[in-house]
């Protein structure tokens, strides 16, 4: 089974490699105000570092706003052709990859999709080898983090996935439902949380998904544990995306 998963993993990986360099579709991300804590780590350097208004950000950039800490990007992006310009608010508490902030064909979004779901059972697979019981206790070995210091901490996992939910709210949701899938991965506990779950699937049915959305909402609504107000909207959006 392993051996599959990986030779599938190279597969996507040439497939996405074939698409091109999409980081002109991305478009110019600048600063434009700040307030309080906020700081910017580029790439995979450990290092957090203070961020001005007016700097332009770079696609391989994260960033983070503290507990008093907010910030306003300027997005100069490019949407069927047409340049537009669009802010992004950061509230408090937020960690966001710039690579994250661009709209997905449903091209790449299928590659990408197809991608997470072959880590989740990677990772599912190298836990069982190790006889771990409980995937929470590998948090630390995530691959795709490189292993940073601090990337294990849960609150670093609320802190991005208030980050997706910055990407929803921005409109951005083929990266959102990416984004929420491998953090539910890395943090099995997020994904027991029914708003978070429920993002999820919203980001998918907006970002033309229907099945694996409709997926979602059913498996969410067979979880046994909702509340009646929290069943009667998923079985709305069920019937909304059935129409």
């Amino acid at each position: 089974m392993r051996a599959l998963g990986t030779a599938l993993v190279g597969c996507i990986v040439v497939a996405c490699a074939s698409a091109g360099d999409d980081t002109g579709a991305r478009g110019q991300i600048a600063v434009r105000k700040l307030r309080g804590d906020v700081t910017v780590r580029h790439g995979v350097t450990e290092v957090w570092t203070t961020v001005a208004a007016g700097d332009v950000l770079r696609p391989d950039d994260s960033m983070k706003t503290g507990k008093k800490g907010s910030a306003v990007l300027l997005v100069s992006q490019s949407k069927d052709g047409t340049p537009g310009v669009r802010t992004i608010s950061l509230p408090p508490e937020v960690i966001v990859d710039v690579s994250d902030i661009r709209d997905l064909t449903q091209e790449e979004l299928m590659l990408k999709l197809t991608m997470e779901k072959v880590r989740a059972s990677s990772y599912h697979w190298r836990n069982e080898e190790l006889q771990i019981p409980n995937a929470s206790v590998v948090h630390g070995q995530n691959e795709d983090t490189g292993g940073m210091p601090g990337e294990n901490d849960p609150h670093v996992g609320v802190m991005q996935l208030n980050g997706a939910r910055v990407l929803f709210n921005s409109g951005y949701y083929s990266t959102c439902a990416l984004r929420t899938m491998g953090l539910f991965r890395l943090y099995p506990k997020l994904g027991l949380i029914f708003d978070n779950r429920l993002m999820m699937a919203d980001a998918l049915a907006k970002a033309n998904l229907r099945s694996e959305a409709l997926n979602e909402y059913s498996e969410l609504l067979n979880s046994g544990t909702l509340s009646p107000d929290q069943s009667a909207i998923l079985h709305e959006r069920m019937q909304a995306l059935k129409e």
